[in-house]
């Protein structure tokens, strides 16, 4: 496994980070709890010392399956958790956060997040807040997640953000225009979630057997429109050269790529089984030439504007 810095903090995280959306349930199909709770300690067996929850997944069962995972291992591990956009005034956001230390079984977070933001709540009181939790240290570091650059730039008059967490990815790259160059900039770390593109991007849906049921809630998603798959898969037929010249997976090879990129500290990876885990930590090992990167980026940006 390899580690980067986080921005300005001194702490350094896994350039893969286990995203724990999927544990919590909720909008996806869940797993038994056991099942996770042996994958939690398989990824952090693997070099893994990052994981990102949220008190918003599955009404705070994620954070409650990590705490129980990586329980005597504290020391050793870098939780981020998020707060909640109802929960953004100061007197909530305090409660928000003691119930996620507890159901983490942690008397401090290396990371919090603003989830969302909220229009109705004044970002001053959020971040102001945010701010006393770092100096009485039950927080280390400040982040915000789907923060426009201008939002953004209003919470850095409040408070010193840490990190920012926007969806990157081959197929989303709305961050590089000014958000990522900017965090460049300031030292602010980025940790990349949707990575895969909830899985399009792992080749599954263009040559594999998967099919979302009736029920998931992808199939609304743009990237998952049958129209939108087909303008893919000029994207995926790449990948999938690239991944099988190198006798890799497509997953990894997408990975890769974003992990390349400058700026991006680490990438968030949700899976509930182990054999796609431990595929996507392989990712970190994998070099991609300079003409892969430009190839993937060139067609990569062709395929956004079509859709």
């Amino acid at each position: 496994m390899n580690y980067a810095k986080l921005g300005q903090t001194g702490m350094e995280v896994s350039r893969i980070t286990f995203g724990c959306w999927e544990l919590g349930g909720g909008m996806w199909e869940k797993a038994e709890d056991e099942v996770n709770i042996k994958l939690l300690q398989t990824a952090f067996d693997q070099g893994v010392n990052s994981f990102d929850t949220a008190e918003g997944y599955g009404d705070g069962h994620s954070e409650k399956i990590v705490g129980l995972a990586l329980d005597g291992k504290r020391k050793e591990c870098f939780l981020a958790t998020k707060v909640s956009k109802a929960n953004l005034r100061r007197d909530d956001l305090r409660r928000a956060v003691e119930n996620s230390l507890k159901r983490l079984r942690t008397d401090y977070l290396d990371l919090y997040y603003v989830h969302w933001p909220n229009p109705e709540i004044p970002l001053q009181e959020t971040m102001t807040e945010m701010n006393r939790l770092k100096e009485e240290g039950i927080i280390r570091a400040i982040g915000v997640s789907n923060f426009s650059l201008s939002l953004l730039q209003q919470a850095q008059d409040y408070a010193r953000v840490d990190v920012i967490q926007p969806e990157y990815s081959l197929l989303q790259r709305e961050i590089e225009d000014e958000l990522l160059p900017y965090c460049r900039e300031q030292s602010i770390a980025v940790m990349a979630y949707s990575p895969l593109t909830k899985g399009i991007l792992t080749g599954a849906f263009h040559f594999g057997n998967a099919k979302l049921k009736e029920d998931d809630f992808r199939r609304t998603r743009r990237f998952f429109l049958p129209e939108h798959l087909e303008k893919e898969e000029e994207l995926l037929l790449l990948i999938k050269e690239i991944a099988e010249a190198k006798g890799v997976s497509l997953s990894q090879v997408a990975l890769a790529w974003l992990l390349a990129q400058p700026g991006l500290t680490s990438a968030i990876v949700g899976t509930q089984k182990e054999q796609h885990l431990l595929d996507n930590l392989q990712a970190t090992e994998l070099q991609l030439t300079q003409e892969e990167l430009e190839k993937l980026d060139r067609v990569s940006r062709k395929v956004i504007a079509s859709l």
